[in-house]
């Protein structure tokens, strides 16, 4: 590596570096939000798949906690740190497939200073891990087509593997990599070759506990994810949301780049044939898969993890690489100039709202019921209700504040939700005496509370309500409500909607 290289790598380095360092502050200071909760409780509960998602994102959870305690800190700290390896591996594809230390450098800094990395890995959910692993598999991607030898399948199939365990978005990679080697004469070779196909076995091989937790469980994962695919109702009113979305997931101005690049790709204007085929089949596959979703449902921002890699490098092309007009360049310097402390700043300005409300004049915003403000207050008044009443156990009408209740509620105190009990299949129940005396029962006040609860019990009774609060804001009030004679099972076992379909219930 030349001195310029070398210098420009140690920088990249220092400045990835600072950024982990302002997300482990930002985790420290953050309360949980309820995916987070509930994710944390699959983590005392390892198993090879949940109801909702593959077990990565518990694992990851697991192995926080052992090392920082049930802390939001401890919850999030690997998460964080696995954006440490996954710009290593974003440097090095890129590098690989556009021949240079610059594009390399660029391609890492902007994939972290957007908010899809920074605050997909400081929120822990399964696209966290997703999104390293797709680093990974551009870095293998890039090898097999830089060193021509096989054994580098293997590493796409355990790059594949880890991003199948972390979500099932990953499944299309698959028809992404096939359509990179059908469109790629000098690669269709691979496919005389056993190492492409070793290397799908390694895939599978990394997935199969996700696939028998399925088969003892009437597939209900698969059911209720894949099914998403299938349009029942077109509402196409949701196309018009991807676009701002991900304009402000990719912060603005690496949006700008990252569409100026694709379009640059397009034309030919920058790479090799294989390299830019390879972004576009990565990128492309999984945003038309989207489009589509969004034709009769919403898309979720965060959904989009898993072309970021992709997205970045495509953007570190157009900043770098491609030689623009005068106007075009302009843009470009400006963007490639501005986005990485404006990514930083849109980042802490986030973070700062989230935990105070200083920037909306303690109004209500978008995060402030998703995350956990005013839990630890909420959950001491909470603890002295059931103290004063004696309730044995405390239910929830939803998973998240389930999550909220066992992780902020003293350690040990028994907590569970009423229904969907397909969630908690992997937990252990609550113990018959911790079911058989008296129950909280905690939800928001005006809520209905449902039949199964109301009309399960011999005396139902509110007994006091709660606020959570961030800064003068009123977030939520909630009523807790003493339950006593249960005529039946505490718990509401209904199947869930997946299987009940599937049964022609």
């Amino acid at each position: 590596m030349k001195p310029n290289e070398a210098r420009l790598a140690q920088d990249t380095a220092i400045a990835v570096c600072a950024l982990v360092v302002l997300r482990l502050v930002a985790a420290y200071w953050t309360p949980l939000t309820f995916d987070e909760a509930y994710y944390w409780m699959w983590s005392k509960a390892l198993a090879g798949g949940y109801y909702d998602h593959p077990p990565m994102v518990a694992v990851v959870i697991r192995l926080g906690t052992m090392i920082a305690g049930d802390t939001p800190f401890g919850v999030r700290l690997v998460s964080i740190l696995l954006a440490l390896p996954m710009s290593w591996a974003i440097y090095r594809a890129a590098a690989i497939l556009f021949g240079g230390s610059r594009v390399a450098a660029a391609s890492t800094i902007l994939l972290n200073v957007t908010l899809m990395a920074a605050v997909g890995t400081l929120i822990v959910t399964p696209d966290s891990p997703l999104l390293v692993a797709a680093s990974f598999l551009l870095f293998a991607l890039a090898k097999v087509l830089d060193s021509g030898r096989g054994a580098w399948w293997l590493a796409v199939g355990a790059s594949a593997g880890a991003a199948l365990l972390s979500k099932y978005t990953a499944l299309f990679f698959g028809p992404a990599i096939l359509f990179w080697l059908v469109a790629v004469p000098k690669l269709q070779h691979w496919f005389r070759s056993p190492w492409l196909y070793l290397g799908g076995l390694v895939a599978l091989g990394m997935f199969a506990p996700v696939i028998l937790w399925n088969a003892d469980h009437h597939w209900v994962s698969f059911i209720k994810q894949m099914g998403r695919a299938r349009i029942e109702d077109f509402r196409p009113v949701y196309i018009a949301e991807l676009i701002p979305t991900q304009f402000a997931f990719a912060t603005p101005l690496v949006f700008i780049l990252g569409m100026m690049g694709l379009y640059a790709l397009y034309q030919r204007r920058a790479g090799a044939m294989p390299a830019r085929v390879l972004i576009n089949t990565t990128f492309w596959t999984i945003v038309i898969y989207f489009a589509w979703h969004a034709l009769h449902a919403r898309v979720e921002a965060n959904w989009f993890a898993p072309v970021y890699p992709a997205f970045a490098i495509a953007a570190a092309v157009a900043a770098i690489q491609v030689q623009w007009g005068p106007r075009a360049q302009r843009t470009v310097d400006f963007c490639r100039r501005w986005s990485a402390p404006g990514g930083v700043v849109l980042f802490a300005l986030l973070i700062v709202q989230a935990n105070t409300g200083v920037l909306s004049a303690y109004h209500r915003d978008a995060t402030v019921r998703s995350v956990g403000l005013g839990w630890d207050d909420l959950a001491s008044r909470i603890e002295a209700v059931r103290s004063r009443t004696g309730a044995t156990c405390v239910l929830a009408p939803d998973y998240g504040t389930t999550g909220w209740l066992a992780f902020y509620l003293p350690k040990g105190t028994c907590v569970a939700q009423h229904g969907q009990r397909i969630r908690w299949i992997n937990m252990p129940e609550p113990s018959p005496a911790q079911l058989a005396g008296k129950l909280l029962f905690v939800h928001e006040f005006g809520q209905n509370v449902p039949p199964s609860i109301r009309d399960g019990f011999s005396h139902v009774e509110t007994v006091a309500e709660a606020q959570r609060t961030r800064g003068p804001l009123i977030i939520e009030t909630y009523a807790l409500d003493l339950l006593e004679g249960p005529k039946g099972d505490v718990f509401d076992r209904s199947p869930p909607p997946e299987l009940q379909e599937n049964s022609g219930s």
